[in-house]
């Protein structure tokens, strides 16, 4: 059967648990029905498992794993450099992509501003932030899923079979060839998937543009 772009896009269900079992099954393993059964294999997928999908999050701009969102600000101020400190988001991985201080259709990111941990300093008396989250397993997409499973099964290969060709293998399944940097595999045609449904974003409205007609 053939599937429609929409079909490939829509979430999967998965549970952390199903992801690590199916990458198991790829290395020729035992699956697993929780991280607390016991087994080499529970133990050393609980202890990697989390690690490994920020990781896949992180090596991509992922389209479904964006939020937008106003910071709340807090009670407490800085001691000197800024005047307010607004408190990130517990889900946020890394720093935030875009930072605003309106939500103005139309707005540009705004620099002005310090991280302090998970604080966010600045004298905007209004923050809004576009920024990258770790995605709960039943929401991700299909194409997420099975980069997820490569990827485990890459990272599983050594502990599990202590086999380095093995690894090897899923390494470049899951991404390619040292040369490709992370580009390559699966990854590149998850990447594909994910951008095909976002356009290119065209110039509107530039003053050399407009200087030329």
């Amino acid at each position: 059967a053939i599937c429609t772009f929409k079909e490939k896009k829509m979430a999967t269900g998965d549970t952390d648990i199903q992801i690590c079992s199916d990458a198991l099954l790829l290395l020729g393993a035992n699956p697993i029905s929780s991280f607390t059964e016991g087994t080499d294999e529970s133990n050393i997928c609980d202890r990697l498992y989390q690690d490994i999908k920020i990781r896949t999050l992180t090596m991509y701009p992922w389209s479904f794993s964006f939020k937008k969102v106003q910071l709340a600000r807090l009670i407490t101020t800085p001691t000197n450099e800024y005047k307010y400190e607004y408190q990130l988001p517990s889900d946020i991985i890394g720093r935030p992509n875009a930072v605003y201080d309106t939500d103005d259709v139309g707005a540009y990111p705004r620099r002005e501003y310090r991280l302090l941990g998970d604080k966010l300093l600045t004298d905007y008396e209004a923050v809004y932030i576009d920024y990258q989250y770790n995605v709960t397993e039943y929401a991700l997409p299909h194409y997420f899923v099975q980069l997820l499973k490569y990827e485990m099964a890459w990272h599983l290969a050594l502990p599990i079979t202590d086999q380095a060709d093995k690894s090897e293998y899923w390494r470049v399944i899951a991404e390619g060839t040292p040369g490709e940097n992370g580009r390559g595999g699966y990854m590149r045609q998850a990447m594909n998937i994910d951008g095909a449904g976002n356009p290119t974003n065209a110039i509107q409205d530039f003053s050399l543009i407009n200087v030329r007609y």
